[in-house]
Parts: structure tokens; C-alpha cells; sequence
């Protein structure tokens, strides 16, 4: 199984943490990451497990790499039964919409077919925590489950 991370993000978050996950990974799994800014949903593939890593920008929106692949989506939705995916989001629980971008991304997916495998992670930026930290122990879980 081939381990696909897209990440979604506004400042380089969320690619760092991508990119901690992905190197994680790759003793153990075939591991790409990929920016969503340039990723086509006819790209998902059921064979694939999907990593969606994205921060939330402004009051509750998705980050700018993120937008084109949410808006692909809508357009052309896909049909997405037999896709499994995870999601991360880091956020701050200062503000309302805490995580929603990550989970603007999941609930798409989801409405196209797909399945939601594990917790939604989430980093809080409030916490203290590094961000990397909290997406290794939360993708240690996961693998657990897969």
C-alpha cells in the first residue's frame, strides 16, 4: 500500500508536518508527499491510503494550496467508494472555527464516497506542542488501525 499525503496549507505548516509524517513513513511504506495546490482529485486512487494534512486560514477557510483541490472536487466529483483516508488539522482553539480547514477537506471526501479511517487529528497551536509531535503520535495510532 502506497502512502499518498496531501497537505493543504497558508504559512509552510503543514507541509513540515507532511513531510515529518512522510519520513516517518518511509521505512515502512511507499510514501509521496504532495501539495494540494497541485494535485487533480482523478488522481485518487483506492489502491492508495490518503494522508489530508491541512491547516485552517482567515476565520475558518482553507489555505490557499488547498482551494484548487477542494474546488476540483465540487466540480468534477468524483466517485470516491473504496477510497480510504485519514485527516490532520492544525489549528488554534482560540478561534471558533478550530481545524475546520482539515475538516472541509474530510467532509468532501466523505460526501463523494470515501472513508474516513481513524480520529481526526488535530493540532492546537494554543497547546504549547510542537505540531510534528502531535501528527507522529496521532499517525502511530493510525497505523495501528489500518
Amino acid at each position: 500500500m502506497k502512502m499518498i499525503i496531501l497537505f493543504g496549507t497558508e504559512t509552510g505548516n503543514a507541509e513540515m508536518v507532511a513531510d515529518d509524517v512522510a519520513e516517518a513513513l518511509g521505512a515502512d511504506y511507499p510514501t509521496v508527499v504532495r501539495d494540494m495546490s497541485a494535485f487533480d482529485p482523478s488522481e485518487l486512487k483506492a489502491d492508495d491510503f490518503h494522508l489530508v494534512i491541512c491547516s485552517t486560514y482567515g476565520d475558518g477557510e482553507l489555505p490557499n494550496s488547498a482551494q484548487p483541490f477542494f474546488a476540483a472536487l465540487q466540480q468534477q466529483r468524483p466517485d470516491l467508494r473504496g477510497l480510504r483516508f485519514a485527516a490532520f488539522g492544525l489549528g488554534d482553539s482560540f478561534y471558533q472555527t478550530f481545524n475546520r480547514g482539515s475538516q472541509l477537506i474530510a467532509d468532501a471526501l466523505k460526501q463523494l464516497g470515501a472513508t474516513q479511517v481513524g480520529e481526526h487529528g488535530q493540532h492546537d497551536a494554543s497547546s504549547g506542542e510542537l505540531p510534528g509531535d502531535v501528527a507522529l503520535a496521532w499517525t502511530r495510532t493510525l497505523l495501528g488501525q489500518l
